[in-house]
């Protein structure tokens, strides 16, 4: 019970130092913890599969794709950044609006569901699952990676040719 407790803290100071820091590569890497506490939060509550695609996907590939991102990029002077939110504003004034009319109008209609859950599968490892139940999930797993990767690969020769 006390690594739960564990767990869940470093999972809040994790959240908050990648929400209130101010260097982009700081929260990147926050989000990578935090990806990683809540990977282990998921092992706990023996969620292995969810568990192996949050470490893989949300504490690994996005992370680097957020760093690679952020290397590539140059800031932007006030000056620049002062015409980008009035031109964005300019752009997208009625957005406001719209949201709150649907709301409004989301807020008047009710629907009722009928969700029926599966029964509880017998319990089996991630390996388990991954390879005689679920073997899409892992050639999805893969495609996902292997695009992560090929895309950071696309970005760095496109920044060395400029």
């Amino acid at each position: 019970m006390n690594l739960n407790i564990a767990i869940l803290i470093i999972l809040m100071v994790a959240a908050l130092w990648t929400t209130m820091t101010r260097s982009l590569l700081r929260a990147a890497i926050g989000l990578a913890f935090m990806s990683l506490a809540l990977t282990l939060i998921m092992f706990r509550l023996n969620s292995g599969l969810a568990a192996v695609f949050e470490l893989s996907v949300c504490a690994g590939l996005i992370p680097v794709l957020f760093v690679s991102t952020i290397s590539l990029t140059h800031p932007l002077t006030k000056q620049e950044v002062m015409q980008h939110m009035k031109d964005r504003i300019r752009r997208f004034w009625y957005l406001p609006l719209i949201i709150v009319i649907a709301g409004i109008a989301l807020s008047f209609i009710t629907v009722t569901l009928n969700i029926k859950l599966p029964p509880k599968e017998a319990e089996e490892s991630v390996r388990a699952v991954l390879w005689n139940g679920r073997p899409l999930y892992l050639v999805g797993q893969i495609i996902v990676l292997l695009a992560g990767a090929f895309g950071v690969v696309i970005l760095f020769k496109e920044s060395e040719e400029k």
